[in-house]
């Protein structure tokens, strides 16, 4: 049976505004949740939660199961009296319009010590039972992951294959050692993952209450530098160090002409496949404690990935590695039940790597600024192929703005300005567009198409342009910075866009409430 057709935005929690640098899980989330039910969407989808490391990336994080701590809401933990008012009264001049993370962390790390340190003089017996029911329930990941902190901090902040090497090698005595020595830094960091998933249980609850569904983020690969490689190095291609021999990418494509180098280790199936998928399936458990459906990133690496010798300086020289295929799904489907995944299928696309998804059911993507540069008979990012099973973007996070694409050009693609120009053209003639609010034309198109889901980042419905971009796939630095501000979502703004959900039957259409006569009026 075909499910409803519905709509949502993508926008990331550290895009959102507030006062202390980078977006929050607390009044200004609760408001956008607001924005979205007014604006008749039923669906808030998110990039990946964990605490970012390398390059600030949500796709580098220190922990495949941890929270950010830096979304962390500073202004609830003052309303819960965890924070004095003398605390946030200094707060530095941070840009409205992005998050510079550097100081962000110097700003708001003290202040989660300060709050856990007033935990743990004031705390009541309600409150400690609570952490400590959560370190319980966590530990399988948490122990591990406040330890690697904890070390990382100590060793300032590099990488865990320059630590000491009988703590690098987690040599029994070392961990019990380290544990010891930093217990209190170990249990400060325990305190912030509670202050997070707690915060967003709330952040949850209030989108359900609005018939708003989040949607998460699993990447398919983890970073190097991460508790999970360091407590799991068995599960990955890694020396004697503990570096890896083969890295992740993709072959030369659309963003770049010799791939993308992302770094990233891979794993050893094998021994993955030996454990019954063990530690993927408690991955996926985890994530869909947090939301109610989830994007799998880079679905077809699962099929068959592109393996680059570590030492390569490029992705362009790399090889397609099978993967685990069907017996991943299967095992975390026997696991978990239905899964409700979203195959984020973009790239080389194989008829296996369709065949995959098809036979585990999970709707495919597909990008709407990838509809105009090639033929429209066989385009299956253009609305009139799409299927209802598709779940249909105007683009992505790795994408320039619809306004930025619409007037950059040749932009960090591989196209030739003759090309883009044609594409340009054609784009005019299908969507009966004249450009001058292109954003609209997209959004028009998208939620009009036969998609059951459509879902448009926040920037395209602001009508911003490459300024508010929140990644450049290979570019090293600048990304996930973009911030919009509190007077963006304009009552113009959510009225059209709830205007144009109804016209196209995405959320039902408001009626003016029946007048019931009285009895004179009969």
């Amino acid at each position: 049976m075909a499910r409803p057709r519905t709509s949502g935005l993508l926008l990331h929690p550290t895009s959102l505004p507030g006062r202390f640098g980078i977006g929050e899980l607390g009044p200004e989330a609760l408001r956008f949740a607001d924005f979205l039910a007014a604006a008749g969407q039923r669906l808030w989808q998110v990039l990946p939660l964990g605490p970012t490391g390398y390059g600030d990336s949500p796709y580098q994080c220190f922990s495949a199961f941890a929270g950010n701590p830096l979304l962390i809401s500073l202004d609830l933990l003052e309303a819960e009296g965890l924070l004095a008012p003398a605390d946030l009264a200094s707060v530095p001049p941070f840009p409205e319009r992005e998050v510079d993370f550097g100081p962000v962390i110097d700003f708001k790390l003290p202040l989660l010590r300060r709050a856990y340190a007033r935990f743990s003089e004031a705390a009541g017996p309600a409150e400690r039972e609570a952490l400590e029911r959560f370190c319980r329930e966590q530990a399988a990941w948490l122990d591990d992951f406040a330890l690697f902190m904890a070390v990382k901090a100590a060793h300032a902040g590099v990488a865990w294959t320059d630590w000491e090497r009988d703590i690098a090698a987690r040599r029994p005595e070392a961990i019990e050692r380290w544990r010891r020595e930093r217990a209190e830094e170990i249990e400060a960091t325990r305190f912030a993952q509670h202050l997070f998933f707690r915060q967003w249980g709330e952040l949850r609850r209030h989108c359900h209450a609005r018939r708003i569904r989040i949607m998460g983020d699993v990447p398919i690969f983890v970073a190097h530098d991460s508790a999970d490689v360091w407590a799991h190095p068995e599960l990955f291609q890694l020396d004697e160090e503990g570096r890896p021999t083969v890295v992740a990418g993709v072959p030369p494509d659309y963003f770049s002409a010799t791939g993308q180098l992302w770094g990233n280790p891979l794993y050893r199936w094998d021994e993955l496949a030996r454990t019954g998928y063990a530690w993927w399936i408690d991955r996926v458990r985890a994530t869909l404690a947090l939301v109610d459906l989830v994007r799998l990133d880079h679905f077809r690496g699962f099929e068959a990935y592109w393996e680059v010798p570590a030492s390569a300086p490029t992705a362009a020289t790399g090889q397609w590695v099978k993967g685990p295929g069907a017996a991943l799904f299967e095992a975390l489907r026997g696991a978990l039940g239905e899964l409700p995944i979203v195959a984020e299928n973009l790239g080389v696309i194989t008829p296996e790597v369709e065949g995959l998804r098809e036979r585990f059911g999970f709707p495919g993507m597909a990008i709407l600024q990838f509809a105009f540069g090639s033929d429209p008979q066989g385009n299956d990012f253009i609305p009139h192929n799409y299927t209802r099973d598709r779940v249909v973007y105007t683009g992505t996070h790795d994408n320039d703005t619809a306004v930025g694409w619409w007037t950059s050009g040749v932009g960090d693609s591989t196209r030739t300005p003759e090309e883009v120009e044609a594409e340009r053209a054609f784009a005019r003639r299908y969507m009966h567009s004249d450009g001058r609010e292109i954003h609209w034309d997209f959004i028009r198109t998208l939620l009009g198409s036969v998609a059951e889901l459509a879902i448009v980042p926040l920037q395209d419905v602001l009508g911003l342009g490459s300024e508010a971009r929140m990644n450049v796939p290979a570019r090293p630095g600048g990304n996930w910075r973009w911030r919009f501000t509190a007077d963006a979502l304009s009552p113009e703004i959510r009225q059209r866009l709830r205007e144009m959900t109804e016209t196209y039957g995405r959320v039902k259409r408001k009626t003016a409430r029946k007048h019931k006569p009285h009895s004179e009026d009969q």
